[in-house]
């Protein structure tokens, strides 16, 4: 019997960290729900038990059913089937076992039937079904569409749709289009308001959608004629029930195949209108995407470490010239490098993920009541934190996902090249993650924000200042030293105060703040526990021969190199 989360330690780890305590009690909202439901905790210790035993399902039905089906799934995929998707069998099974444990509407409220659990266990659930099948958590893992739906739906449409998925019925989030993609901006799919029967109606077509024949929608549409932009655009929810949508086609894509990827096409499709008129992108679809993107950094974090295990047990398992090739040096530095980055990338997704829990739960508690000035205050620290931390992480967790899979399969040599071992099928599924949800190149646009204003550099100076073992005040210095030449080269850039120069060298800027970030995350939980010193120690010398290159190229450049590089194209 494998279990998934009792297997790897780190996962208990990083749920035990010290701000969970603070993330409970205002989840919890002081455990006002112990007299009003009988699983709802009475105290800390009653809560951070209940996401364990959670966390033991979920590793369990990862280990003995959802990892065991994903090569069958991954061959037989969905299909359409009288206009409606038909899952591959192993995932049916998946859902059903995971909607029978009732391990849907994991953070959502119990009045709406859900377990009201943080952010940080639904997002430590994902990461382990993940690592178990990278396309089936694109299926149950956008159960946190219903997050959108109860921070702006009005309480008639929470209580209609919440406990529905609660109770195991999917979701999906349609936004973009043929001629739609990252520019959301540019989206055609027209929400038509009838005056007769007081309903809205969508048409047009939506394409590359996950999970798209899923029970309930959100839709973002355009609501305000003769607009062409974010502010003509509303978000919407479409019942499948409506049968208003023709399912076209599903993608035959590389990887992720047991995840239904749609074209649909919207005929007088009846749908609700979310919130308030033109502010679908502006807002709503904001709040959706970051909370897909710190999804899609779980999925990432669970696939590296899928990759990592399959090269490590395939390293000690094959032999040549006489001994196993984990002997071999180019092989054990790649495996070490391996576990350094997959550590590092852990690091950053819980610590996004707690940054996350504390502004989103203030957010709900300001719904609530009036916030006190020291509330709103650490709301609007955590939600910056936030903001900057969600594209840094799933720009580096993405790029890590699949240099752990190349590696790994590289590991297995030709073997890996074969369907008869996993690693295929991770390498080929790992790819998608640097590319939706928005790319990498993308990831970096947002996060460039972090390094002109001094995000980056705050959290820095933060993690700087923590209290460190003797022991490991070397890293530190050697960081410090990192941080004085990742300053100097963001002045040298943003000197020449022109945007073109400055998105020329966004992503260098972006990565050697990260490398910084992550190596001081990866200290401090060195600090917490010594079994992470090897990584830290690994992943800093990394980090410093990188940032070191990058400043290099910084230094030697200058904005004539714009013009070369047009010119070569």
């Amino acid at each position: 019997m494998a279990n998934f989360f009792t297997d790897n330690p780190d996962l208990l780890f990083h749920l035990k960290h010290p701000l969970m305590e603070k993330i409970v009690a205002l989840k919890e909202r002081n455990f006002e729900d112990k007299d009003k439901f009988d699983y709802a905790p009475v105290d800390f210790e009653d809560a951070m038990d209940s996401y364990e035993k959670v966390l033991d399902i979920v590793g369990e039905i990862c280990g003995d059913i959802v990892g065991p089906n994903a090569e069958s799934v991954d061959q037989e995929g969905p299909k359409i089937v009288n206009n409606e998707v038909v899952y591959a069998k192993g995932t049916q099974e998946n859902l059903d076992a995971l909607v029978k444990a009732g391990l849907m509407g994991i953070t959502l409220p119990r009045k709406y039937m859900g377990l009201n659990f943080p952010i940080i266990p639904y997002i430590m659930a994902a990461d382990i079904v993940s690592r178990a099948d990278a396309g089936f958590v694109n299926i149950w893992g956008l159960q946190d569409c219903a997050e959108t739906i109860h921070e702006f739906a009005d309480e008639e449409q929470k209580m209609k749709y919440l406990p529905r998925i609660s109770m195991g019925e999917t979701a999906a989030m349609d936004l973009t289009e043929p001629d739609a993609g990252s520019d959301l901006q540019a989206v055609q799919l027209k929400a038509t308001f009838n005056e007769k029967d007081g309903k809205w109606y969508l048409n047009g077509v939506k394409r590359f959608i996950t999970n798209g024949d899923g029970h309930i929608s959100l839709v973002l549409a355009r609501t305000e004629e003769g607009t062409n932009d974010g502010r003509g655009l509303s978000m919407f929810i479409y019942d499948r029930n409506e049968k208003a949508v023709i399912v076209r086609r599903i993608e035959n894509k590389l990887g992720i195949k047991g995840s239904p990827t749609c074209e649909l096409v919207f005929k007088n499709a009846p749908a609700e209108l979310v919130g308030s008129r033109r502010m679908g992108l502006i807002k709503y679809v904001m709040a959706l995407m970051n909370g897909a993107r710190l999804g899609i950094g779980a999925q990432s974090v669970g696939v590296s470490e899928a990759a990592y295990r399959e090269a490590l047990s395939y390293a000690k398992e094959r032999k040549q010239f006489g001994k196993s090739i984990i002997e071999f040096p180019a092989v054990y530095e790649m495996l070490a490098t391996m576990k350094a980055k997959l550590d590092a990338s852990r690091s950053l997704l819980y610590e996004t993920s707690r940054y996350v829990d504390v502004y989103k739960t203030y957010d709900h508690i300001s719904k609530e009541r009036k916030l006190e000035a020291e509330e709103k205050e650490e709301m609007k620290i955590y939600q910056k934190k936030a903001d900057f931390f969600t594209p840094l992480l799933k720009g580096t967790a993405s790029e890590y996902c699949n240099q752990l899979a190349y590696d790994a399969l590289q590991i297995h040599g030709g073997s890996g090249f074969m369907k008869d071992y996993p690693v295929e099928r991770i390498y080929r599924d790992a790819r998608i993650t640097s590319i939706y949800e928005g790319t990498t190149q993308l990831q970096v646009v947002a996060a460039i924000r972090g390094v002109t204003t001094g995000g980056y550099l705050d959290s820095i100076r933060e993690y700087e200042m923590a209290e460190l073992k003797p022991e490991l005040h070397g890293f530190r210095r050697t960081l410090i030293g990192m941080t004085e030449e990742y300053e100097k080269s963001v002045k040298a850039v943003t000197e020449v105060k022109d945007n073109e120069y400055l998105d020329f060298h966004a992503r260098r800027l972006v990565e050697m703040a990260g490398n910084i970030i992550m190596s001081y995350l990866l200290i401090h939980d060195t600090q917490r526990d010594d079994k992470f010193r090897g990584s830290s120690e690994i992943f800093i010398k990394m980090a410093k021969a990188q940032n070191r290159e990058r400043a290099e190229y910084i230094a030697n450049s200058s904005i004539d190199d714009l013009g070369f590089f047009k010119f070569e194209l």
